[in-house]
């Protein structure tokens, strides 16, 4: 769904969504096991295990934010989904072109009727000799759902459909009851309420990785914060990692099922926000795949290893409408239009980001005739600063203010606060009144705060989870943990609900419709404030083959890569 370079395997292929007849809701293995390894056992293979971590063979990454979490039920970032689907596989996989394939699943048998799919586990192991389970998917499955542990990611069990998800989540049902059994110890049964034709292709999102559960109850509240407590059933393992670590070290996992077709002997990520350090470590060798950002691509893009790629995320602006003012959709709307998005990529992202007049990106998803969601429907809020001066008038008018000071939350990355910078310099010059200030922090900090609700205004992005728009308009139905400005409209939400599991789910020509109209109700009331859609501009070594770039879902992939 990217356009790439030769170096680049084709992106994730657009998911049909031609017979839709599901549900969608929407800021990633039994034989008994021959030891009792707990966590703090895990480390003691390393040495067996593991390949070497140092040497030509190990691909050197590029990260500019910090990991958040290696627990699958809890990460949200696509920069851990990217670690964690390197080191754990779950039933499906994707290949270089994004479609699923089967990975831990060696079978699948689907019923007539669409509901009951039933998964035979292969001959697999974990990185301490422990065999993979059915159970480690129905104890996984059932954390992601507990309102216990209250995961960001259990809205996407419903979005699978799986039977009694909804009722879990809202508490009125036990985990224990999820539409998931081991029947034996590598047979897995998942019973869904309703068909859905896209099923397999969420199944390869990292929340519904396994966890193995002797393993997690003796990591306890250490779980997934350590080498030592992160357990791998996937090509890769972990030897050096700790929370907001600026260096994550993973080695090639010979326990691994596949571990023949692993060419890499691991994979060194090197978290360097700043992009001038970035690119001296590209250019002294200490980095195999480096990001550019602003002057950069300017600079490279001649150059034989550079690459522009398409990507999912859309970066907007989220404002808290529980903070006084910014309930007024006259002040919501001139903050909308007030900056320029055009100078925004064009002059200081550089890296093939589109101007974002839309709350649901390009090139996510076709619609039942065959056309890009984007290209059959309207765009919305594009830069207007006359118009948004108006509504800034009229907003002063109704609130009785004249002036107004605002708080932005920026992630600590270099192109995050460049792209804040200029947007405060837009709407102070545009809204005269309106002071915007600035307060950045890393990236784990920020979202923490939007989900909090302890924020003003947040400059804030979200990647697609699967290839259909409810991936995006999800979002802001009343109560989404994701719904980060605590809009709530109950036309909007019977839209998105009828969408999902009701009349509009069993006509996908009305559902189609109904989804466009949902964009327009959001970006009618500016519940947030879309500013571009990013591009990749990435460096990639000569000889350095086989990385996998995707739109949806993970976004890289490294089993197949190699150096050469």
């Amino acid at each position: 769904m990217k356009k790439i370079s030769k170096l680049i395997a084709l992106m994730m292929a657009v998911l049909l969504m031609l017979s839709l007849t599901a549900c969608g809701n929407k800021d990633g293995n039994d034989t008994p096991a021959d030891t009792t390894d707990g966590a703090s056992n895990n480390s003691e293979n390393d040495s067996d295990d593991a390949a070497n971590t140092t040497g030509d063979n190990v691909l050197n990454v590029h990260f500019d934010v910090e990991v958040a979490s290696l627990d699958p039920q809890i990460a949200t970032d696509g920069t851990s989904f990217e670690v964690l689907a390197a080191v754990t596989e779950g039933l499906y996989s994707v290949d270089a072109a994004g479609s699923s394939i089967l990975a831990m699943a060696e079978t699948v048998d689907k019923s007539a009727d669409g509901l009951t799919y039933t998964y035979k586990i292969r001959d697999a192991k974990w990185s301490n000799g422990t065999p993979v389970t059915a159970n480690d998917f129905v104890f996984a499955w059932r954390r992601l759902v507990d309102p216990a542990v209250a995961s960001e990611y259990a809205f996407i069990v419903e979005i699978a459909c799986i039977k009694n998800a909804s009722a879990i989540i809202a508490g009125e049902v036990a985990p224990d009851q999820l539409g998931v059994t081991a029947t034996d110890e590598k047979t897995l049964v998942v019973t869904l309420d309703v068909p859905v034709p896209f099923f397999e292709s969420l199944l390869s999102f990292p929340s519904f990785l396994p966890v193995n559960e002797e393993f997690f109850t003796a990591a306890g509240d250490s779980f997934g914060t350590s080498p030592e407590t992160v357990l791998s059933n996937g090509p890769f393992m972990i030897t050096a990692y700790e929370p907001a670590a600026t260096t994550i070290t993973l080695a090639k996992s010979t326990t691994y099922w596949d571990a023949a077709k692993v060419a890499l002997d691991g994979i060194k990520y090197q978290v360097i926000k700043d992009s001038q350090q970035a690119m001296l470590s590209y250019q002294n060798g200490d980095l195999d795949v480096a990001t550019l950002s602003g002057e950069q691509v300017e600079q490279f893009q001649a150059d034989p290893e550079f690459n522009n790629i398409m990507a999912g995320y859309l970066w907007y602006i989220s404002p808290n409408q529980t903070v006084a003012g910014l309930e007024n959709q006259n002040l919501r709307m001139a903050l909308a239009l007030s900056y320029d998005k055009a100078a925004v990529v064009n002059n200081i992202l550089k890296d093939g980001s589109i101007v974002a007049d839309f709350a649901v990106p390009t090139l996510l998803a076709t619609g039942p005739d065959g056309v890009d969601f984007r290209e059959t429907t309207s765009t919305y809020l594009a830069t207007d600063k006359a118009k948004a001066l108006e509504y800034w008038n009229t907003a002063k008018a109704e609130l009785v203010v004249n002036e107004l000071k605002y708080t932005m939350i920026v992630e600590d990355t270099e192109s995050a606060i460049n792209v804040a910078q200029f947007i405060q310099a837009e709407i102070e010059g545009t809204l005269p009144g309106i002071t915007i200030e600035i307060q950045t922090m890393p990236k784990k900090n920020r979202v923490e705060r939007m989900q909090s609700g302890d924020f003003e205004l947040g400059l804030t992005r979200w990647g697609p989870d699967y290839a259909d728009p409810m991936t995006y308009l999800d979002m802001w139905t009343t109560g989404s943990p994701n719904n980060y400005g605590f809009w709530s409209n109950a036309d909007y939400d019977a839209i998105i609900e009828s969408a999902k599991r009701g009349e509009l789910a069993l006509d996908i020509v009305a559902r189609w419709e109904s989804l466009k109209q949902a964009e327009s109700m959001v970006l009618a009331e500016a519940v947030i404030f879309p500013v571009y859609q990013k591009g990749d501009a990435v460096m990639i070594k000569s000889g350095v083959e086989g990385v996998e770039f995707h739109s949806v879902g993970i976004n890289r992939i490294y089993k197949n890569a190699a150096k050469k």
